[in-house]
């Protein structure tokens, strides 16, 4: 049997749409954002946030410290299996990206139990980056782990679509 938590992350991830997220979801939590957050995640949540927050500064080294040494990413079909790996491949595109484009986050949901809480975030991605005209719809969900006092992201799950109307 799943954990709980693991169980609701796994459910967020059915359950959440449009199909879409990468590194652009950066903006924290507003009043206009739906949001389905339970205060137990809210410690959680403002440290997605700030991973966020480091990668439109650029700030690689501050977003690498809020990655546990054996965060698991999958971005846009593909597999990061450490930070190490992460930060050797997509981290500086990812910050570039994050640069670049605006991001608005429309909907957050999260919850957490134990040492153990997921957030699943969605959002719109619009702007230009390398030349190319971005408009995008984007998801994503993150399970981080409480060890002692801080939170460090265990998982993250990114995908992004084409906005819908384009």
């Amino acid at each position: 049997m799943l954990h709980p938590v693991l169980r609701a992350c796994a459910l967020s991830v059915l359950l959440v749409s449009p199909p879409a997220a990468s590194a652009a979801q950066a903006a924290p939590v507003q009043a206009a954002v739906t949001s389905a957050l339970a205060p137990s995640a809210r410690e959680a949540a403002t440290v997605v946030d700030a991973f966020y927050a480091a990668l439109r500064r650029g700030d690689t080294k501050a977003a690498l410290a809020f990655l546990a040494d054996s965060a698991l990413i999958f971005e846009s079909g593909g597999v990061e299996r450490s930070k190490a790996e992460y930060a050797s491949h997509h981290l500086a595109a990812d910050a570039a990206f994050s640069k670049a484009v605006s991001s608005r986050l429309t909907r957050r949901a999260g919850a957490a139990a134990g040492n153990f809480a997921w957030i699943a975030s969605e959002g719109r991605a619009s702007g230009t980056f390398r030349g190319r005209q971005i408009d995008q719809a984007t998801a994503e969900t993150m399970v981080l782990r409480r060890t002692g006092a801080h939170w460090k992201i265990v998982h993250i799950h990114w995908s992004s679509a084409a906005a819908a109307g384009r």
